[in-house]
């Protein structure tokens, strides 16, 4: 079956009800049919959550001011933190654009279909609202053949941040949605699992030199490779909360990605970092506390108690991009009252994966000499 209808979910709020459906879609055999009512919700300015390759988006009309708001009370979300614009086809930066720089084309020519979101100065069709209020507009263009066939059929461009209440982690399948969502929004698209598990890479392209806003799948060196040099922005690669930054990107401002219990990174060599982190589980458990462990199948048998998940192996850096939301995620259902987490600084995506790590953290790292 390709299409399968799940029985809809009312809730009671206040005196308005409120019905989430939920469609099940192969993501490898679907056609536009299975489709069409999501996209017919779009162009009414309602609210869909859709996979895409990266994690779940929560669509809207993009050009649709209102619809926008409707995602970011759906959401609980600050109203100046910018949503990204996501499109079917590459031409549609010129509409979405005031100007569209060489370095956006060749971007576009490398990495879309892709996990890449670019930052350009936006044309005057594309309300504030959608924008949080920047001259600027972010856009991309996903792989996922649900998403593109959705933004297609609708005939609208979508606004689409992450699928989550604000400040949790990203949702990486449609349950997730529906744990934050279910009742705020009027349909969620099941496709399963998303591959990634991370968001995509934002770039910016309205400097003088291109700057990464937020690091994702597509890492430094892979841009650089095709439009020369690239820097981080500061607040990217704190190690502390940055106060006073102008969100010019999703995730840049706010605490991001958390878990309920207290999380912790640990930093340091292995045998000092499980080591200390034992002695927390031991002085934790004596207080009668639920304690959880992010490990890796190279330490997970190392620990003397809690719960214990395993990211991945340390030897497949996308197994653990890909598992670190619903990791966290898993931690909330078992109640934990206290995360310690490894540091994952050894891989070519150790700055996506940190960069969120240390949000849901809220930067709370301790570092073992």
């Amino acid at each position: 079956m390709k299409r399968e209808e799940v029985t809809p979910v009312q809730e009671t709020d206040g005196e308005n009800q409120r019905i989430t459906k939920m469609i099940k879609i192969d993501r490898d055999v679907f056609s536009s049919a299975d489709v069409e009512e999501a996209a017919q919700l779009l162009r009414e300015g309602r609210l869909v959550a859709f996979p895409t390759e990266t994690v779940y988006g929560l669509g809207a009309n993009a050009l649709d001011e209102t619809a926008a708001k409707r995602i970011y009370a759906a959401k609980g979300r600050p109203s100046d933190n910018p949503l990204i614009v996501h499109i079917a086809e590459m031409n549609a930066l010129t509409e979405l654009a005031a100007e569209v720089p060489k370095e956006a084309m060749q971007l576009g020519a490398a990495f879309w279909p892709g996990p890449l979101t670019m930052i350009l100065k936006k044309s005057a069709i594309v309300p504030d609202g959608t924008t949080g209020g920047l001259a600027t507009v972010a856009v991309r263009l996903p792989s996922d053949p649900v998403a593109r066939e959705l933004i297609r059929l609708s005939g609208v461009y979508v606004a689409a941040p992450s699928a989550n209440a604000s400040g949790r982690p990203s949702t990486t399948t449609a349950q997730h949605v529906y744990e934050d969502l279910n009742g705020r929004i009027d349909m969620i698209l099941d496709g399963g699992p998303v591959p990634i598990g991370l968001e995509s890479t934002i770039v910016d392209l309205t400097g003088e030199v291109p700057m990464i806003l937020r690091p994702g799948y597509i890492t430094k060196e892979q841009l650089e490779a095709v439009i020369g040099p690239v820097v981080y922005d500061k607040a990217v690669i704190a190690r502390q909360m940055q106060e006073n930054v102008v969100a010019k990107a999703p995730g840049m401002k706010y605490r991001h990605y958390a878990p309920k219990g207290e999380l912790t990174i640990y930093e340091g060599t292995q045998e000092a970092v499980v080591a200390a982190i034992n002695a927390e589980i031991m002085k934790r458990l004596s207080e009668d506390a639920v304690v959880g462990v992010l490990a890796t199948d190279e330490t997970a048998a190392a620990y003397v108690g809690g719960t214990v998940y395993s990211i991945g192996s340390r030897k497949d850096e996308e197994s653990i991009a890909a598992h670190l939301y619903r990791t966290l995620r898993e931690f909330d259902e078992i109640g934990a009252d206290y995360i310690y987490s490894e540091s994952f600084d050894d891989n070519p995506l150790s700055s996506a994966i940190m960069n969120r790590l240390r949000k849901a953290a809220g930067y709370r790292t301790i570092t073992i000499p």
